[in-house]
Parts: C-alpha cells; sequence; structure tokens
C-alpha cells in the first residue's frame, strides 16, 4: 500500500502523487505537495540527500 510521505495517509485514504529522487519512488497527497514546493525545507527528513538552497524573499 502506497502512503504520503508527509503526513502518512494511504491510497485508501486521498489521491497520491508519484514523486522520484534518487531513484526511489515516494507519494505525496495533494494537501502535502504546496509544502513540498514552497517548504522544502520541512521534508529534507523524509527525503535524505535533497538540498534545500535558499531562495530571494519576494
Amino acid at each position: 500500500m502506497h502512503i504520503c510521505l508527509n503526513c502518512n495517509r494511504t491510497e485508501e485514504q486521498v489521491p497520491l502523487l508519484v514523486l522520484t529522487f534518487k531513484n526511489e519512488t515516494n507519494y505525496i497527497c495533494p494537501q502535502c505537495l504546496p509544502q513540498l514546493i514552497h517548504k522544502p525545507q520541512l521534508l529534507t527528513e523524509k527525503l535524505p540527500g535533497m538540498e534545500v538552497k535558499a531562495t530571494a524573499e519576494h
């Protein structure tokens, strides 16, 4: 069974999107996707090897 790498909900509970990184397949739900886009530093422990570069302030 597939689970969201962030909130641990299953594909039976929510739709999941496929996420590949460093030749590994993970899954993320649409509710957690904005966190991956806007605050990826919060997911670095869940995606080992992910580098987060500083972004310009808006």
